[in-house]
């Protein structure tokens, strides 16, 4: 039962990623589409590999998954329902395309089955969720949204001179490479919680030792499953991001990529799993906002918004429920 159960885990860990992959990877390269940078294909296939770069590169938000989260080894069917909860959960707004956070329904969906499982919310790292979750859900967008402001702010007055031609021709060519580097960012950050949650798993199997890290061949499993998720594309949501916030044009698209890429950074070397879908999209908003307030549309970027605070209850609720039924049918509950 055990290791049919470990196989289950993986696969549905490799669904996950794979779903995260072709869900997110629209974030990376939006910006590049609905400018013409980049033809799609093109696009979608540049932000494959840098995203498997990125996947390889650290493991910190990896650990902050398995090892700061909860505080007790969970069973294996408690893995899984956390993990099917957080598919359930992407697949649904994939199909409403809505830019919802895959991170934060990863870790809502494994606070709800553990609370299940355990039946008290002491198991819980409730400081953990609250530093590193919780906190980054709303500093990170809002870095996102400041620095690029700013950032536009300063090409504003760096380029007055230039005439729209000319500057369009520079920032297509600059898009494409903070594209790349924010295709990089969402691997090094994005990837790592389906790692987190495969070491946890194996942990849990007794066939790994929480001190050692992530196995390398987790790294390289995810960043391969991630970047082929990736290839697949997700223009559903790229609609939403690309042309749904505000009119795109070569700089703020450059401008947007570029702060959201320092924000996410700058959370991945802190360990915190951040919402590559939030920081874009208020990086849009900033930059879109410094050429004029009227430029961005509120209405849509207010349903936008909303989506990151129902994310993580809706979540815990759905690993909750997904855990009390796996376990009544495996008869562990």
């Amino acid at each position: 039962m055990v290791s049919a159960l470990l196989v289950c885990v993986l696969v549905a860990a490799l669904v996950f990623e794979f779903i995260n992959g072709f869900h997110d990877t629209a974030n990376a390269i939006a910006t590049t589409v609905y400018t013409k940078a980049l033809p799609v294909r093109t696009a979608i296939a540049m932000s494959a590999v840098m995203n498997f770069v990125g996947a390889l590169t650290s493991e910190k938000v990896a650990l902050t998954i398995s090892k700061g989260l909860v505080d007790i080894q969970l069973d294996l069917y408690v893995i899984l329902a956390a993990l099917i909860g957080a598919i359930v959960w992407d697949f649904f707004t994939w199909w409403r395309s809505i830019p919802s956070s895959s991170s934060h329904a990863l870790i809502g969906s494994l606070i709800g089955a553990t609370i299940v499982h355990t039946g008290t919310t002491q198991h819980v790292i409730w400081d953990g969720v609250v530093g590193k979750v919780v906190i980054p859900l709303f500093t990170s967008p809002l870095i996102g949204m400041a620095l690029g402001f700013l950032i536009m702010k300063l090409v504003f007055e760096l380029f007055a001179n230039w005439t729209p031609h000319k500057a369009n021709g520079l920032f297509h060519k600059l898009e494409i490479v903070s594209s790349a580097f924010m295709a990089y960012s969402h691997g090094n950050n994005d990837a790592q919680k389906t790692m987190g949650i495969i070491t946890l798993a194996l942990v849990s199997a007794g066939l790994a030792d929480p001190a050692l890290g992530v196995p390398l061949w987790v790294k390289i499993t995810c960043a391969v499953t991630m970047a082929i998720g990736t290839s697949i594309g997700g223009q559903r949501i790229m609609r939403t991001v690309g042309d749904g916030v505000t009119k795109l044009t070569p700089v703020i698209g450059f401008v947007a990529q570029t702060s959201s890429t320092v924000a996410i950074e700058l959370m991945t070397a802190l360990g915190a799993p951040v919402s590559t879908t939030q920081v874009v999209t208020t990086s849009i908003m900033g930059a879109g906002s410094a050429r004029r307030r009227s430029s961005v549309r509120w209405g849509a970027a207010r349903k936008i918004i909303a989506a990151w605070f129902i994310t993580l209850p809706i979540t815990i609720l759905l690993g909750g429920l997904s855990a009390f039924f796996i376990g009544r049918v495996l008869g562990m509950a």
